[in-house]
């Protein structure tokens, strides 16, 4: 898909259903942002906005409203070392040995807001490779015990377009009561 159709595609509804949790302010950072669909979404709703893809052009646009970096996320270094993050994105994307580095960029109180592409999607059309689609159950897998989820989906969905995916929305719980009252978390 051409970079300038990956802006022109809307934000994922996971992604903005779950967001409604953010504080204001919040740091997020978008993983393999690809054009920046999801960036744009969050800078315009006041978040302060990290973007990390491999390809330079198609996040070439994004370092007015981003700190936005090339990093091959799958063959080079984590770009961010040691700092976390209030939201970690993740569309369309799976490196499963970086699954756990994500996991660890998730702040006191930070959520992970993941949704990619599962099993059965092959019968559908790309990715087909087993490699890129997530088995049953493995996104809960990837962030026990750290996180805890909150909200979490398996399996054939009709819109925006038909595929099987996996989603999952998950907090690191805050040790404390105070940080909890930072987000809007569900009751």
């Amino acid at each position: 898909m051409a970079t300038e159709n990956l802006v022109a595609l809307p934000p994922s509804p996971w992604i903005v259903r779950h967001a409604a949790w953010l504080r204001p302010g919040a740091t997020v950072l978008d993983v393999a942002c690809g054009g920046g669909r999801h960036v744009r979404w969050l800078y315009q709703r006041g978040f302060k906005v990290f973007a990390v893809d491999r390809n330079a052009e198609a996040i070439a646009g994004l370092s007015a409203i981003a700190d936005a970096r090339v990093a091959d996320l799958e063959a080079g270094p984590w770009p961010y070392g040691d700092q976390t993050f209030d939201a970690v994105v993740v569309t369309n994307y799976l490196w499963r040995p970086l699954l756990p580095r994500i996991v660890q960029a998730i702040a006191s109180g930070g959520f992970l807001l993941y949704e990619t592409f599962a099993v059965g999607q092959a019968s559908l059309g790309k990715p087909s490779n087993p490699e890129f689609l997530l088995r049953p159950g493995e996104l809960l897998d990837a962030v026990r015990p750290t996180l805890r989820a909150l909200a979490y989906e398996d399996g054939f969905v009709e819109t925006p377009h038909p595929a099987y995916v996996q989603r999952i929305a998950a907090v690191r719980e805050a040790p404390n009561a105070q940080a909890a009252d930072r987000y809007n978390l569900p009751i």
